[in-house]
């Protein structure tokens, strides 16, 4: 299950609106081992695309030297999906590369960034996707 603040929640739906019709994309890091989701990370779609996301090698590559410097992991890893539902696409699962990560999805197909949204989290593992139940708290 993740569990995950309501202020983190909004944060990350806000950014999937505010990218739309984009795919929009980042992490929530947090304390190494414990599971918790704390450090919003909006990142950059680097494909600036409706259908994919990529983040940037250099971006990402600064955000895990910080994480490390952090004593943090990625506790979440999201994007949205534009034009279809909040559900892992193939390419999404073949570049799920975190195994202790929960992927979140937000779809905001048929809304324009606007209207009602989906919020989805799986686990994905060796190509195998397990969706997980979300949890909203309003602090840990």
């Amino acid at each position: 299950m993740l569990t995950i603040t309501r202020a983190l929640h909004d944060q990350i739906v806000a950014h999937a609106r505010k990218d739309h019709p984009d795919e929009a994309c980042g992490v929530v890091a947090g304390p190494a081992g414990t599971d918790r989701p704390e450090r919003f990370i909006p990142m950059l779609n680097a494909a600036m695309s409706p259908t994919f996301y990529e983040f940037d090698s250099g971006d990402l590559f600064k955000l895990y030297r910080e994480m490390d410097d952090r004593d943090e992991e990625p506790v979440v890893v999201y994007h949205s999906h534009t034009a279809t539902q909040a559900y892992p696409s193939r390419t999404d699962i073949s570049y799920a590369n975190e195994p202790g990560a929960h992927y979140v999805l937000v779809s905001t197909a048929d809304t324009d960034g606007l209207g009602p949204f989906q919020f989805r989290s799986f686990r994905i593992v060796d190509g195998v996707v397990t969706e997980e139940d979300v949890r909203l708290v309003e602090a840990y």
